[in-house]
């Protein structure tokens, strides 16, 4: 048998599919630096930008110069 297409509203339909019920963010430790950071997420270090262990955007040389 066919069901109503709209039983239950959208909004409390995108209220259940949400991820506000997930616990504490998770942490990741960097393989290069040992710098602890969120999961799938790029951090500085040093003036350099990482992402999985590599360096994405180095800064450093930039920061010495203008001292």
């Amino acid at each position: 048998m066919a069901h109503p297409k709209r039983k239950i509203s959208k909004t409390r339909r995108d209220k259940r599919r949400t991820h506000y019920k997930a616990t504490a963010p998770q942490i990741a430790t960097c393989p290069t630096t040992g710098e602890a950071h969120l999961y799938h997420r790029a951090h500085w270090h040093e003036g350099k930008l990482y992402y999985r262990g590599q360096v994405l955007i180095d800064n450093s040389k930039e920061v010495e110069n203008l001292a």
